[in-house]
């Protein structure tokens, strides 16, 4: 089993990393590889909604010029995901809505059914909408949404000031270990014949009469 951590920070060894390290040290702990997989600080472009991807129909976004592609093939090698984000005015960062949303718009299947949580790191407030946003990722793609024990927040102006957030570190902790149950109960499920249930397609309802 393996466990995909999205930094949505351009700062490769920042707050939000040391997040998502702590969650990776405990799924680690629990034998389950993980792969912190960093969007970096090059421009990631936005979702046109040109549906380009369905016609493609080869689980990829027409544009192939960042990070979105490679992130979309990861993610099918994976079994769970934790998507991690710094807040900026209150709300995620600009570069993980978009390459989440093109992700999962072009590649959604290879999310499908697979567990995992959002982690958000700020210097004072903003996390629970910030968390509330990205975990709308998870929620629409019919993927079990992890809990821990609080928010998955911490809180500090840098990686050291992250570190003494004991709480924050605490919860962290929690969700990987919660996360790592569920991986594995999903596994015994598989083995025992337990398959992802079919998805019904097809109603779309117009509000507009």
């Amino acid at each position: 089993m393996k466990v995909l951590l999205v930094n949505g920070s351009a700062r490769k060894a920042g707050c939000t990393c040391t997040a998502l390290s702590e969650a990776a040290k405990v799924l680690e702990e629990e034998g389950i590889e993980t792969e912190i997989f960093q969007l970096g600080a090059g421009p990631i472009r936005d979702c046109t909604g040109c549906g380009g991807c369905a016609k493609l129909g080869k689980g990829r976004c027409v544009f192939d010029d960042d990070c979105v592609n490679a992130l979309i093939e990861k993610a099918a090698e994976c079994d769970g995901f934790v998507f991690g984000t710094p807040v900026y005015y209150a709300h995620p960062s600009g570069r993980v809505l978009s390459a989440l949303d093109r992700a999962f718009y072009a590649g959604g299947a290879a999310f499908r059914h697979k567990p995992g949580f959002a982690v958000a790191s700020a210097r004072r407030a903003g996390t629970t909408a910030s968390l509330d946003v990205v975990a709308k990722h998870f929620t629409i793609n019919e993927m079990p949404y992890v809990s821990s024990s609080y928010w998955n927040m911490v809180h500090g102006n840098t990686p050291d000031e992250v570190r003494q957030d004991a709480e924050g570190l605490q919860t962290m902790r929690n969700a990987a270990k919660n996360l790592a149950w569920l991986l594995k109960c999903i596994e015994l499920g598989r083995q025992a014949g337990v398959l992802p249930p079919q998805t019904e397609r097809g109603a779309r309802t117009n509000f507009i009469r």
